[in-house]
């Protein structure tokens, strides 16, 4: 299900859908209109039961890449909308609408960076205790898959919920992504968004994003 809105929707507009299990997407990059997706399946990665392979692993224990947060919240949702894609839903409007909501606190953005390029990033909206991950890119072969596992560590230490990520596809799926009904997904966001979690409370040196890291893998190896 979807409908049309105008364009120029506030920020405030915005967080109010996402508290409403809907998300914004455009038809294409120079579609001025936005279109609000309601699914009828909401496809979800469980962040403590997170699915990494060996090799990914043992590449992030290495530290390959630095790793950052909102410092180049911008630079990550061009780059989403940008590299290595034909197409894309994020129009002018939807960046815009985004980087506005970076601003307010609401959206944020996970960076990878390699001899102070920016390599690979995640970004999305974080409400109470829901991650609702937007999209992702890398110039690199695992910078993206780099970002994603610091976000889940990053999650899982401050006690998120729920890691929302739309769509199911192959490439999700191997990070355990797996598929719920949208009435079953909107009750646990009705639970979850009330949680009095906060992105920011850890710090978020690249030295802390690794010790985080490092906790999540642990104990993620502890109960498998």
């Amino acid at each position: 299900m979807s409908n049309r809105y105008p364009p120029s929707i506030s920020p405030e507009q915005l967080v109010r859908a996402y508290t409403l299990g809907i998300f914004p997407m455009a038809d294409s990059r120079k579609d001025e209109k936005i279109i609000f997706i309601d699914p009828e399946y909401r496809a979800l990665i469980p962040i403590y039961k997170f699915k990494a392979s060996k090799s990914l692993i043992r590449l992030a224990k290495k530290r390959p890449f630095e790793i950052t947060m909102n410092k180049a919240f911008a630079d990550v949702i061009r780059s989403c909308a940008t590299i290595n894609r034909t197409e894309t839903w994020i129009n002018d409007e939807i960046e815009n609408l985004f980087i506005a909501l970076n601003k307010l606190k609401y959206a944020h953005s996970i960076e990878c960076w390699q001899n102070n390029q920016l390599i690979g990033g995640i970004y999305g909206v974080a409400l109470g205790g829901v991650f609702f991950a937007e999209s992702m890119f890398s110039c690199i072969s695992n910078g993206s898959k780099i970002a994603l596992i610091n976000l889940v560590a990053r999650l899982w230490k401050s006690g998120f919920k729920i890691l929302d990520v739309q769509f199911l596809n192959d490439h999700l799926m191997q990070f355990g992504a797996y598929e719920i009904k949208k009435t079953k997904f909107k009750q646990d966001l009705n639970k979850a968004i009330g949680l009095k979690t906060e992105f920011y409370c850890l710090p978020s040196t690249d030295d802390d994003f690794f010790n985080c890291l490092s906790t999540f893998l642990q104990a993620r190896m502890e109960t498998s």
